[in-house]
């Protein structure tokens, strides 16, 4: 990597390029920059399909990693160039350009960095810019001259913290320091999960288990390394543990129960992804598992977050524990005039036609009771694709049914109930005189004596 420039450098720098720019000698540091350019587009060129190659296990686009790895290119191909000139011709020129990209190189480099540790999101692309605006204003700043000024005016400003004073200075490269390692941090353990979910070889649970711990270690270490890299003592952490304690004991308690009934889960293997469940009333496939929650999908897309505490307390029903073979109930009623032993053998030959329905165990049909309107039946199939629902299989199945049953003669009733009135007087007799024995258009009411 290019050395900075120096404060008191930039005034004799400017000069120097001055001078240069009126020499012949000016010819060979051009060639030089234009030669890295090419170099490094051809470089860009011969890499691009490692880089295509790469970028799934890397979790960024080609285009990311192209655009931090030119600079990269550029500076390595300049500062050969500028060790080949020293000695017979001035590099004050190239030592410009070296800088230039030097803050192209890290400003691009911690645009790959967030987009290739999060989601590609406006946010994201909002950070980038930051970044890069930042990275050039400090370049600018050091450029001016106006730099160490700035930086003894945030080194002057200082507070007293227990028996140590801490400065402004101090707590900006704290904050750079921890920025920096957490995302180096982050980004190692995202091509360690890469890696480490791709190992078939391992159980699934385990390899979350795993990359957890590794996530955590990573960013403990990359922590510690960050605050001892500026000059902090890690015993004013004490305090702030204390009082992470003292959170925890009372106010956390909640969240620190959901972290560790996420490890109990996945150490014990009552859960893994993919698993279709039954949980806090709600049906789904399990599709993520975090340290806090774990993402059940329904089959209607919607996407429920279930705490893992509540996995741990309540009563999980799993429709694919220990085996994804699955039984689909479908209940139907057919007629008492319905000869029943055909109408069983045609229900289990339509289940059986149908491409889910396993072979074995085979379909089988269950007389549940004789109801108020016609016979009770249940067929039920067995299926070994839970995750694909259910009503779709019992939609298909029903409509087979009903086109074989018109076809058969097979009879479905509908509610129907016989009402008898028991202990009521028969209708009062037609009067003589009435045409065709109709009754009275009024009530007779008999005389009855005391």
């Amino acid at each position: 990597m290019a050395q900075p420039l120096a404060a008191n450098e930039v005034q004799s720098l400017i000069a120097s390029i001055t001078g240069d720019l009126q020499q012949p000698t000016i010819f060979w540091q051009v060639l030089v920059v234009v030669s890295a350019g090419l170099l490094a587009w051809a470089a860009s060129r011969w890499m691009r399909p490692k880089v295509a190659a790469i970028q799934g296990r890397w979790h960024a686009s080609a285009e990311d990693i192209e655009r931090a790895l030119f600079p990269l290119y550029a500076l390595a191909f300049v500062l050969i160039g500028k060790a080949a000139l020293t000695g017979w011709n001035p590099t004050s020129l190239l030592h410009l350009a070296a800088a230039l990209l030097g803050a192209m190189a890290i400003a691009r480099l911690a645009a790959y960095l967030l987009r290739s540790i999060f989601n590609h999101t406006k946010a994201i692309d909002t950070w980038g810019r930051l970044i890069t605006s930042v990275v050039w204003i400090g370049f600018a700043l050091h450029l001016t001259g106006l730099l160490p000024p700035l930086v003894a005016f945030l080194e002057d400003v200082s507070f007293p913290m227990g028996k140590h004073q801490i400065s402004l200075l101090l707590l900006v490269r704290g904050a750079f320091s921890v920025a920096l390692t957490l995302l180096l941090a982050l980004w190692i353990g995202r091509l360690i999960e890469g890696r480490l979910m791709s190992a078939d070889a391992i159980d699934l649970n385990l390899r979350v288990i795993l990359n957890k711990l590794i996530k955590a270690l990573l960013l403990l270490i990359g922590l510690l390394f960050a605050l001892s890299a500026v000059g902090l003592d890690l015993t004013l952490l004490s305090v702030f543990g204390g009082a992470l304690g003292v959170g925890l004991g009372f106010g956390l308690q909640k969240i620190a129960s959901n972290y560790v009934s996420g490890f109990i889960i996945l150490a014990d293997h009552s859960v893994s992804l993919g698993n279709t469940v039954t949980v806090d009333g709600r049906d789904g496939v399990v599709t993520r598992m975090t340290g806090r929650y774990v993402v059940v999908r329904s089959l209607d897309g919607t996407e429920a977050l279930i705490p893992n505490e509540t996995l741990i307390t309540n009563t999980l029903l799993s429709h694919s524990y220990s085996d994804q073979q699955v039984r689909v109930a479908v209940p139907i009623s057919i007629g008492y005039d319905s000869d029943l032993d055909a109408t069983i053998e045609l229900l289990e030959s339509i289940a059986v036609a149908h491409p889910r329905v396993l072979a074995q165990p085979a379909p089988s049909v269950l007389v549940i009771r004789f109801g108020e309107s016609g016979i009770d039946l249940e067929l039920g199939a067995w299926i070994k694709d839970p995750d694909a629902g259910r009503g779709g299989l019992r939609s298909d199945l029903y409509r087979e049914i009903w086109t074989a049953f018109k076809a058969h003669g097979i009879s479905i009733p509908f509610p129907q109930r016989e009402v008898r009135l028991l202990g009521s007087e028969p209708p009062p007799p037609a009067l003589p005189g009435a045409a065709g024995g109709e009754a009275p258009s009024a009530p007779v009411t008999p005389k009855v004596n005391p």
